[in-house]
């Protein structure tokens, strides 16, 4: 079948040389790189022996905040569930006790508060939505486990530890 523009591009091979039949310019250009990367800098960090350098944006693991007072921030408002696109976020709301005054901001406090460390992608959208300035990805990097129940962490593990009172 003939082309319709009958354009035809001639292709010309000049034959090899000897060298270039036996492959030797390839095989010495091959190893030059080979040994120059020996004499490179390693591109590998040795992890458990030196820690990298994170820059100042880096999102670790979350924590949930309290102020000053040592109280928890966190007033189940329930935005940074609804802006996580993960759907990592789930709390429960519940009614502060007056016994409870001395542990939470407000009325309403999150009883139940988890993370499934599995589903997050650690977009920072749940800390930018909260009001309160409660929830902060400023943890360290999640740590590897076995089992799958262990990633959903609760407030045992979010909740930051109470400030010691000064007297």
């Amino acid at each position: 079948m003939e082309s319709l523009s009958n354009k035809k591009k001639v292709l010309e091979q000049k034959p090899l040389s000897f060298m270039e039949r036996m492959y030797l310019p390839a095989i010495v250009k091959g190893m030059g790189i080979t040994i120059s990367h020996l004499f490179k800098k390693e591109a590998t960090i040795r992890y458990p022996e030196v820690e990298r350098e994170f820059s100042t944006n880096f999102r670790g693991m979350h924590s949930l905040k309290r102020d000053e007072n040592g109280k928890e921030r966190c007033t189940a408002c329930g935005l940074c569930a609804l802006s996580c696109p993960a759907e990592a976020i789930t709390m429960i709301a519940a009614e502060r006790k007056p016994e409870e005054k001395d542990l939470y901001r407000e009325e309403k406090y999150a009883a139940t508060y988890e993370i499934n460390m599995l589903r997050c992608i650690f977009c920072g959208l749940c800390e930018e939505a909260c009001p309160k300035e409660a929830i902060y990805l400023d943890g360290p990097i999640v740590p590897a486990d076995y089992l799958r129940k262990d990633f959903i962490y609760g407030k045992d593990k979010l909740v930051e530890a109470p400030l010691e009172m000064k007297k």
